[in-house]
C-alpha cells in the first residue's frame, strides 16, 4: 500500500466550546484594592445589574426560554506590588470577597485571575493573541512606522509627524494633525501600547490584558483547534497562599452556566474607560479563529439570538461614575 501524505493543518478541526447566553463580568479590582475597599459598598452599587430581567433588556436576550446567564470577577494579579510578599493571599481575602457579594446578592459563578492570562498550563494567551494582530495600516502608509510585533504600539490611524525632519529630497516637515482610519467628520486619535519592557520580561499592559479577557470570555480563541481557558473547580474552605497555584479561572458556584457566551456585558467603574477605548482600539485589529467565531453566530441562530460577526460588536458595558 502506497503511503499518502497531508498536510497536518488539513487534518485539525476547530472544537466548539459551551455557551450561555451572555457573560456579565460584576466587576474589575486589583489586589491593592481589596483591603481598602469597601467591599460591600463595592457590590451594592453592582447588584441592581445582577438584576435578570434587565440583563435579558440589555443583552437582548429572548424572553420566551430559559436563560443562561454567567457571571464573573475579574482580579488583577498581574500588576502592581513589585514586592509579591506584600500581596494579600487567597486564604486571606476571596472568601470575605465572595462573602460581601452574597451579601449583596450578586451572584459570582467565576473568579479570574489576570496573570491566568499571561500564563498558563497551555500556553500564554497574551503570546497567542500576539499572532492574531493584524494592523490596519492608513492610507498611504510606507513601511516607516515600524510593525506592531516590534514597536509593542497599535494605532488607529496616522499619528502626527516629527516636526522639523527632514524629508529625503525634500524640506522640512510641517505639523500635521494625527487621523482616525475610520474617523466621522473628526477623529478619535488613539496609540495604545501593549507591552513594554525587552524580550523574555516583556511586562503586557492592561488594556492589552483587558482584550485578551474579552476574547476568551468570548469564546473565540484556540489553538491548534481547541479552546484555550477551562474553568476549574477548587476547594473555597482550603485555598492555597500563593496566587500562582490557583487556576486562570475558578469555578465558585456549584453548577453555573458556561463560562463562554455569544456575548459579554462588562459592568465597572469609570475610571476604565480610556482602558476600555484602548480595548476596543485593541480587538478591532484582532483576527480571531474565523471558524470559532461563526460557530458562535450559527449555535446563537437556532436559539433566535442574532449575533454579529464582528466581535466588538458583542461587547458592551456599564460604567458606574463616582
Amino acid at each position: 500500500m502506497d503511503a499518502i501524505y497531508t498536510e497536518s493543518s488539513a487534518a485539525e478541526h476547530t472544537s466548539g466550546v459551551p455557551f450561555a447566553q451572555v457573560s456579565v463580568e460584576l466587576g474589575h479590582l486589583y489586589l491593592e484594592d481589596l483591603g481598602p475597599t469597601d467591599l460591600d459598598g463595592f457590590f451594592a452599587r453592582i447588584a441592581p445589574w445582577a438584576d435578570r430581567p434587565r440583563l435579558a433588556s440589555v443583552a437582548g436576550l429572548p424572553t420566551d426560554r430559559r436563560q443562561r446567564v454567567s457571571t464573573c470577577l475579574l482580579l488583577d494579579d498581574y500588576s502592581g506590588y513589585t514586592d509579591p510578599t506584600a500581596r494579600p493571599s487567597p486564604a486571606a481575602v476571596l472568601p470575605e470577597l465572595l462573602a460581601a457579594a452574597m451579601r449583596a446578592g450578586v451572584p459570582i459563578d467565576y473568579l479570574a485571575r489576570e496573570s491566568g492570562l499571561v500564563q498558563a498550563p497551555s500556553g500564554s494567551l497574551a503570546e497567542l493573541v500576539e499572532g492574531l494582530l493584524v494592523a490596519d495600516p492608513p492610507f498611504g502608509a510606507d513601511g516607516s512606522r515600524p510593525p506592531v510585533t516590534e514597536t509593542g504600539w497599535l494605532t488607529n490611524g496616522q499619528r502626527s509627524p516629527a516636526v522639523g525632519t527632514r524629508q529625503a529630497m525634500g524640506g522640512q516637515i510641517v505639523w500635521t494633525p494625527p487621523v482616525e482610519n475610520a474617523g466621522y467628520q473628526h477623529s478619535v486619535f488613539l496609540d495604545v501600547e501593549l507591552w513594554n519592557g525587552p524580550e523574555g520580561k516583556r511586562q503586557w499592559s492592561c488594556a492589552y490584558l483587558a482584550a485578551v479577557w474579552q476574547l476568551a470570555r468570548l469564546g473565540v480563541l484556540r489553538r491548534r483547534g481547541r479552546g484555550v481557558l477551562a474553568a476549574e473547580s477548587v476547594d473555597l474552605d482550603n485555598l492555597p497562599d500563593d496566587w500562582a497555584a490557583l487556576p486562570a479561572v475558578l469555578m465558585v458556584s456549584r453548577t453555573p452556566p458556561p463560562f463562554c457566551a455569544y456575548r459579554t456585558l462588562s459592568v465597572m467603574d469609570a475610571r476604565f474607560l480610556p482602558v476600555e477605548n484602548a480595548v476596543r482600539t485593541i480587538l478591532s485589529q484582532v483576527a480571531a479563529d474565523p471558524t470559532a467565531v461563526r460557530q458562535a453566530v450559527r449555535r446563537a441562530a437556532r436559539e433566535g439570538i442574532t449575533l454579529p460577526m464582528e466581535i466588538i460588536d458583542r461587547i458592551s458595558y456599564v460604567l458606574l461614575g463616582p
